[in-house]
């Protein structure tokens, strides 16, 4: 099989000729149809996730076929423990143990995958292969951090991209007003927001024309914390949204003060997945998609490096 390797951090995916891989206990073996592009790939191609398995297949939202037909989503969480403090008590998703696609277990920058099949979601039937992709984590984290946000009704997202596009939908669908920050000066993204229901957009660097009652963080740049907190009114919340983060620059504690606070959001469980692809196809969310071959999976990481994207960029094996 054709699949795009990591052979070191740092370096270039280089497209190598596999073995197919073959299916143990528990596991299944899925034909990849379309794998979304994340900023979390790119964190672990440039080194700044530690310890990723070498040679190693990056992606992890991916959607793929059994021999029989059967149509899965194989996201980041690939594996946990289930039997540590965080599985038992809901938490799976902080499982010291756990083994995430992509990064620890070979993912879907291949032509073919195989996953555990108890970590494996089924995939509405309102989306196509490509159209689903971006669901499984764009769409996931984004939806996860929604919910550790509050129910507070203006939400500022920062960082408009893959996931915050489609947070938004859900957002808007649930009778919040939305608030896009951008990069400075990216116009388009700004446009792209107010064109999904955003009620004001502008650069990262301004403040909106009222107090949030919360913020999401998708850039991961440490110094939109305290700019967040910022623009915060009282008991808000900022959620780090990021798997990685820039650090974190001082600020004083008058930004927090007024009990806001600060929290992350850790990968995901099975339970967030299967709300939130039930939920998808209600509001519906619908994924701006760009699709590419898998050959060409470096371009596709080094526009997300840049910020040359729109909504969610997708590698389909074979086109």
């Amino acid at each position: 099989m054709r699949a795009m390797v990591l052979e070191a951090p740092g370096r270039p995916l280089v497209e190598r000729e596999l073995p197919e891989p073959k299916a143990g206990p528990g596991q299944v073996l899925l034909r990849v149809r379309a794998c979304g592009v994340c900023r979390t790939d790119l964190h672990v191609v440039d080194g700044e996730l530690p310890d990723p398995k070498l040679p190693l297949a990056p992606g992890h939202q991916v959607v793929g076929v059994t021999r029989e037909g059967r149509r899965l989503g194989v996201p980041w969480l690939g594996w946990a423990c289930g039997e540590c403090r965080y599985c038992t008590s809901g938490r799976e998703n902080l499982c010291d143990l756990a083994r995430f696609t992509g990064y620890t277990l070979d993912g879907g920058y291949a032509e073919w995958v195989v996953a555990d099949l108890r970590f494996c979601l089924a995939i509405p039937r309102a989306y196509d292969d490509v159209r689903a992709a971006p669901l499984l984590c764009a769409g996931l984290i984004g939806y996860r951090a929604l919910r550790l946000a509050g129910d507070g009704e203006r939400i500022g997202l920062y960082g408009f991209g893959s996931s915050a596009h489609l947070v938004a939908q859900v957002a808007r669908w649930q009778g919040r007003r939305v608030f896009a920050f951008t990069r400075p000066g990216d116009e388009g993204s700004q446009v792209f927001a107010r064109q999904l229901g955003a009620v004001w957009a502008g650069g990262s660097d301004e403040r909106p024309p009222e107090e949030l009652d919360a913020a999401i963080l998708f850039a991961p740049a440490g110094e939109l914390v305290p700019a967040a907190l910022g623009v915060l009114a009282k008991g808000g919340t900022v959620v780090a949204a990021g798997i990685h983060m820039s650090d974190i620059p001082g600020f004083p504690y008058e930004l927090l003060w007024g009990e806001r606070s600060v929290r992350s959001v850790a990968n995901l469980t099975r339970v967030d997945g299967r709300e939130f692809l039930e939920l998808a196809p209600r509001v519906p969310v619908r994924a701006d998609v760009e699709t590419l071959p898998l050959s060409e999976a470096n371009d596709a990481l080094e526009r997300l490096r840049t910020g040359r994207v729109r909504g969610s960029l997708v590698l389909v094996p074979g086109s």
